[in-house]
């Protein structure tokens, strides 16, 4: 009778187990890491961050049941190096050649998918991974490609890759139940854009909210309409990959990231230190976990996530990561700031993109190191005799082609509106200093006024201290080192101004 007894108990206990499996709910499995980036979508964009005119019904439902980070920075608004902070841990500065948009990825760094994949996870990627640039080793930086699966898009400039789509299959051959990381990294809304897709949409362009450092036109008018649009159907495909995650019984046990690799595609936001360009969003997402409707003030940058997504996991961090983990913040109960030290984030840019020549000679960057508090943005430009945007003589390259830009290029000094010309694509000052509480815009520079020297000296020595600490070659006098990598993306000969062929690259073994 015992044996008997003992028999059922151990069968009762086998079934409970096995269903607890099949429908996602073992308590004891690893958690899930599903990782939403978005290609140019400011922070602004989301509904969860105010008022906006663009639609993001999916995002906002897991704010509201998540967490959202007030203060989130990516470190360099510029697609590859902010995504490598991402995947490696470390800082912008730290990351060698690929501290240059369009550079190398060291196959030296450790970067989280790959650690996690040595730790049993089943890994992989969609969309975009770390780019542009090239890399060693055999699958992107971000893990094995998911792509093969397509769609018909709503509008032109739309990808055609099928994320939510390939998610799906990746989840599906994972045979063996292993707990996922997965990096699902659209295309939108990097331009280009179908131009006027914003009228297939129904969109009128009362609707458009003008940033003031553009004048306010029916052409800048329509071109942010129809970078809503692309935002939008990253919303769209964020909702479909959560409702997969339901539909397989897995989304209990999976923390979901959301953020984007900086702001819009538009002149003086990506690839510019300056507010739009660097403040990113970040949601996070972990039923059980965290506890929803909390928003906090804490600083983090993306250097932190690495960390913070092996903390998560249970896996010991890499030596190299120099990120904080704030899974402290994740777990916590309170809103506001949780961690007290978490008061500021340094920011940097080194070579964006081709360009920028002058004496010194070409394919320069435009070094600027940065600090942002929840007051002040102090601002470096350590080489101002160049163009921030790159040279006018071959069209200002650090920005994306556009309606906007070509309206404000086209903007002649006799002209009433030329001052936005100026305040997008002129030289800079050595020193910028702005008041974010009062001045979110970034519009009036008051590093020039005397009773803000004292404020302007405590912060850059509060920058450099830490820049030097964390073996900043541009703050240790080695900065040069940045100009002289190869730059792997479409070259500019620069007597002609035409653009030349990519570098061909043959992977190092």
């Amino acid at each position: 009778m015992r044996n008997i007894k003992k028999h059922n108990i151990t069968l009762g206990l086998f079934l409970l187990i096995s269903i607890s499996v099949i429908n996602g709910q073992n308590s004891t499995k690893k958690p899930n890491i599903l990782f939403c980036i978005a290609d140019d979508a400011s922070m602004k964009s989301f509904g969860a961050y105010g008022d906006t005119f663009i639609n993001t019904p999916a995002i906002d439902s897991l704010a509201k049941q998540g967490l959202v980070f007030n203060n989130a920075y990516n470190g360099n608004p510029k697609c590859s190096p902010a995504r490598a902070c991402i995947l490696t841990g470390k800082y912008s500065w730290q990351l060698k050649e690929a501290t240059d948009h369009n550079g190398r990825f060291p196959s030296e760094f450790k970067t989280y998918p790959a650690l996690l994949a040595r730790k049993g996870y089943h890994v992989g990627y969609t969309g975009k991974g770390w780019g542009p640039g090239v890399y060693d080793t055999e699958d992107n930086p971000a893990g094995p490609e998911y792509n093969e699966l397509t769609l018909t898009p709503p509008y032109k400039g739309i990808s055609d890759i099928d994320y939510s789509g390939n998610f799906e299959t990746f989840l599906d051959k994972n045979g063996s139940n292993a707990p996922f990381c997965f990096w699902l990294g659209a295309k939108e809304p990097h331009r280009f854009y179908e131009l006027d897709s914003w009228k297939k949409a129904g969109k009128k362009l009362e609707e458009a909210d003008v940033p003031p450092f553009y004048p306010d036109n029916e052409t800048i008018r329509g071109d942010l309409l129809d970078y809503a649009n692309e935002v939008e159907w990253f919303d769209t495909q964020v909702g479909r990959a959560i409702k997969i995650l339901e539909e397989k019984g897995l989304l209990s046990n999976t923390l979901v990231v959301i953020s984007s690799d900086h702001g819009m595609p538009f002149p003086r936001v990506k690839g510019q230190i300056y507010e739009e360009g660097f403040h990113v969003p970040l949601i996070a997402y972990w039923k059980g976990k965290i506890l929803s409707g909390r928003t906090v003030d804490d600083f983090v940058s993306f250097s932190d996530l690495a960390p913070t997504f092996m903390e998560v996991t249970g896996t010991t961090r890499d030596i190299q990561m120099t990120g904080s983990s704030f899974i402290d913040i994740l777990t916590s109960q309170k809103s506001g700031q949780i961690d007290a030290a978490r008061d500021h984030a340094l920011l940097g840019k080194e070579r964006h993109d081709v360009g920028r020549s002058n004496e010194d000679g070409i394919d320069l960057g435009y070094p600027v190191r940065a600090i942002r508090t929840s007051k002040y943005l102090y601002s470096h430009n350590i080489k101002p005799e160049r163009w921030p945007v790159g040279n006018p003589e071959f069209d200002y390259l650090n920005c994306d082609g556009s309606p906007t830009k070509s309206y404000l290029t086209d903007l002649k000094p006799e002209d009433d509106e030329y001052h936005f010309f100026e305040m997008n694509f002129d030289k800079r000052p050595e020193e910028e200093l702005y008041d974010i509480q009062q001045d979110s815009h970034c519009m009036k520079n008051l590093a020039g006024l005397p009773e803000y020297a004292e404020e302007m000296k405590q912060l850059r020595a509060t920058m450099e201290k830490e820049l030097v600490s964390q073996g900043d070659p541009r703050t240790l006098g080695n900065g040069d080192v940045f100009d002289n990598y190869i730059y792997y993306g479409k070259r500019l000969d620069y007597k002609t101004g035409k653009r030349l062929p990519a570098l061909d690259y043959v992977k190092q073994k």
